[in-house]
Parts: C-alpha cells; sequence; structure tokens
C-alpha cells in the first residue's frame, strides 16, 4: 500500500533505531533534496533519523505567508497540514519528534505546533511566521513547554521580521518555551548560527537531555 511515507525522503539512521526523528519541511519551490544539500549536510546529527516530506506541487499553499487568509488559502493549509501529521501518525512511537522547516515550511511547522498542540519533541522553526495576519481566524492550541526555536532576518525578502515576531508572541502566549534570533542583513537563506542550534537541539534530544534546552 502505497503511504505518504513513499513521497518523502528519509535519510540519517534508521527510523526504528534513531534517537530521535527530525521531519524537516521545505520551503516554496523548494524540494526534499534542496534541503537536504542545503541543510541536512551541514548538520552534526548522529542517531537522529531524517524525514522530509514532499509537497504535492512545488509549495505547501500559493499566497505568501503574510497574506491574509482566504478560502483558497484555509484549505490549502489546511491539507498541508494533514500531510504532515499523516507523515508523523506514521513514524514509529515512542520516539522524540522535532519538526523543522525553512521558510514556507517553518510557517508550516509553525502552524503544526499552534493548530495541534503539544507533542514529544521541539519545534524549529527557520525563517518563519504564522499563515495569515492579525486578526485572521487561526486556531491557537496550548503547547505547554513545547521547546521552541524561531529565527528570522530584517533582510529578509520572503517573512517580515514583524511577523516573525509576532509568531514568536503567539507561542510564547500558548505557553511554548521560546527562543529566538534576528539576524541583522541576512538573506533568506539558513546561516551557521541556525544550523547550529538546530544541531544542538537534536543532540539534546537524543541524549536524553532536553530539559535543559
Amino acid at each position: 500500500m502505497t503511504t505518504l511515507m513513499d513521497a518523502a525522503v528519509v535519510r540519517g539512521d534508521a527510523l526504528e533505531s534513531a534517537k530521535a526523528i527530525c521531519v524537516f519541511t521545505h520551503g516554496r519551490g523548494q524540494s526534499p533534496e534542496a534541503m537536504e544539500e542545503h541543510v541536512l549536510a551541514r548538520l552534526n546529527a548522529p542517531h537522529v533519523a531524517f524525514v522530509l516530506p514532499r509537497a504535492p506541487t512545488t509549495s505547501w499553499y500559493d499566497a505568501k505567508a503574510v497574506d491574509p487568509l482566504n478560502e483558497k488559502t484555509v484549505g490549502q493549509l489546511a491539507a498541508s497540514l494533514e500531510i504532515l501529521r499523516a507523515v508523523v501518525a506514521e513514524l514509529p512511537s515512542g520516539w522524540p519528534v522535532i519538526m523543522a522547516g525553512f521558510s514556507q515550511g517553518a510557517c508550516l511547522s509553525i502552524e503544526y505546533a499552534l493548530r495541534f498542540g503539544k507533542w514529544h519533541g521541539a519545534l524549529v522553526a527557520l525563517t518563519g511566521c504564522r499563515v495569515g495576519q492579525l486578526g485572521d481566524d487561526r486556531p491557537t492550541k496550548d503547547v505547554a513547554g513545547l521547546p521552541v526555536y524561531v529565527s528570522g532576518s530584517d533582510a529578509d525578502s520572503w517573512i517580515p521580521l514583524n511577523a516573525c515576531m509576532e509568531a514568536v508572541r503567539e507561542l510564547g502566549a500558548a505557553h511554548a518555551r521560546v527562543r529566538a534570533d534576528v539576524f541583522p542583513g541576512r538573506a533568506h537563506e539558513v546561516s551557521d548560527t541556525e544550523i547550529a542550534v538546530l544541531s544542538h537541539t537534536l543532540a539534546m534530544f537524543t541524549a536524553g537531555d532536553h530539559a535543559r534546552w
């Protein structure tokens, strides 16, 4: 039987033997292979299995993240979130899951946390925000101490810094343990510092020491 996992790229340790699983979601116009080249290849992450979902098209939704929500975007966002949730449901139970992504993938991962609530693991959103605008109907669940990292830049062409900081405030209001970095002048890319934060997060969970995160 074909499953959503069949469309994903799986790298790193075997799912059944890894000590942590990272679901890394690609951005607009990108692919799992691009994330493998630009992110995974730069990580120091032993004992981690990586699952990189693939959007049915090259994007998870058509609108820009900061456009007002409309019926089309709401439908596309719901469908994409169901893909992530179905992928997670296919993972072995009991392992910590780090939901991560870049750009549109980071936005989708933030929505995953705030719409579905806490899980055993963490959220690492590299250049992300909530989808839509303040005042839009955006469901929010309590995430009760979930470790969260959000990054952004004042020079990013896709995710405005104010939208990134709004997401940080909403995650904090939902009781996440939030850390955030702003990188002045950084282009729309993943910096070495962000790679180091993701590596550190994965290391804490593989060591079973995430309480010190």
